[in-house]
């Protein structure tokens, strides 16, 4: 293995551990901008040794137990916390490098996610900050996503750490201020699984294991929430978008979309334990919020047996609904979409034209991606090339690009075809 290849291995492998990692430490030094330091050392360490040697058996463990090394030498060096040294050095067994990791991570995981949504932290800042630590998105990535500035972003990571420091906001999953703080927690683990069913930037379309992971945190959270109904219609949308992953994406691992899927390859228990997560989201009686009515829309894309049998005119309507509850430009788009599957393309594109002037989705790549297939299907190919091009200039994911390019090619190779009759 070569040395661009062992760093692409190693990025690979730390988007997915260190989000663990950096909660594990989180645990131990009780600073979630020392423990993002000392995770980034091994991380550092690992491109200098492992340049030279075989990648370990079990990275994730190995990467773990040099940052713990290293958090003990830190704490060794601050005569301050020598006692809470001892007191850690009393409870804690080094992992070995090979040895397999299964701590209390998921619950460190939680506690992390719980202490980035405290109050004295703004909206933004919690995303920027959940992005960095819980997704591995660099602060480039974000900016990207975001439309603004690196240096605003980084700047808001910054200060939002140094706020959770100063604070000396608790490392625990909250008893009291619990439904106080489940909404940004919500919104987080949501955060976390979308950036896992559809990656921002890359060489993969999806994360398989940040939707697992987000998935398994909303489970936990279902059980200590029992009674939030939106906790269940979080756990519901999750298990039904997750049973599509199989189908996701072919052997190439490039992108299907929903209505070319084969639908055998769903996974019909997760649709299942979905339904019944939706259905105890129903019966707790309150109005159906965001996460519960997106549930409500994919269960009807999992009801369907065939793409052709998909009730668009109940989608449009749950859209509808959803746009009344939660607006967004982004809701919108969703929208318009089954509309135009409901009751003809011309009526969607109505709507997607009104969104090309909303400033929020200037850059967003999805909205000349939907204008495009909508022009496609009303004729107008030579604007919807131009269209998914645009589209394709846009995206960071390198999967999406050829996708998008890949239909501005079909969609010429069949305009040729047809003037050769």
């Amino acid at each position: 293995m070569n040395l661009s290849q062992t760093h692409r291995t190693l990025d690979t492998i730390w988007r997915i551990e260190s989000p663990k990692i950096i909660a594990g430490l989180t645990r131990m030094v009780r600073d979630v901008s020392l423990a993002e330091d000392l995770a980034q050392d091994a991380l550092v360490i690992a491109l200098d040794r492992w340049s030279d040697h075989n990648i370990p058996d079990n990275p994730g463990a190995w990467l773990m137990t040099t940052a713990k090394r290293r958090a003990i030498d830190h704490m060794r060096r601050n005569k301050r916390r020598d006692q809470k040294y001892m007191e850690i050095g009393h409870q804690m067994e080094l992992f070995k490098e090979n040895e397999h990791w299964d701590g209390e991570i998921g619950d460190d995981i939680l506690r992390l996610i719980f202490m980035t949504c405290h109050p004295s932290l703004s909206q933004e800042a919690r995303v920027a900050l959940t992005l960095r630590l819980l997704c591995g998105l660099t602060t480039e990535e974000i900016a990207r996503s975001f439309l603004v500035a690196e240096s605003t972003i980084a700047q808001r990571i910054v200060r939002a750490k140094k706020t959770l420091s100063t604070g000396k906001v608790p490392f625990e999953v909250p008893t009291e201020e619990l439904k106080d703080r489940l909404t940004a927690v919500l919104e987080v683990i949501y955060l976390m699984f979308n950036e896992g069913y559809s990656a921002t930037s890359g060489q993969h379309w999806i994360r398989p294991l940040l939707c697992q992971e987000a998935l398994r945190l909303g489970r936990v959270l279902a059980e200590i929430a029992t009674e939030e109904p939106e906790v269940h219609g979080l756990v519901a949308l999750m298990e039904i978008q997750s049973s599509r992953f199989k189908a996701r994406v072919n052997t190439e691992g490039e992108p299907v979309l929903l209505m070319e899927q084969n639908r055998a390859r769903w996974d019909y228990l997760l649709i299942r334990r979905g339904l019944i997560a939706l259905e105890r989201s129903k019966k707790l009686g309150k109005a159906l919020g965001p996460y519960t009515l997106q549930a409500a829309i994919s269960a009807c894309h999992a009801q369907a047996r065939t793409a052709e049998e998909t009730d668009w005119v109940r989608i449009a309507a749950l859209y509808e609904a959803l746009s009344r509850v939660s607006p967004s430009p982004i809701v919108e788009l969703n929208r318009a979409v089954a509309i135009s599957m409901a009751f003809g393309p011309a009526f969607g594109l109505q709507i997607v034209d009104e969104l090309q002037s909303e400033p929020s989705l200037k850059g967003y790549h999805l909205l000349p991606s939907v204008r495009g297939d909508l022009l496609v299907k009303l004729g107008r190919d030579d604007e919807a090339c131009k269209e998914f091009e645009s589209a394709a200039s846009m995206t960071r994911n390198e999967r999406e690009k050829e996708l998008l390019m890949k239909r501005v090619e079909e969609i010429k190779a069949a305009k040729i075809a047809k003037e050769r009759l």
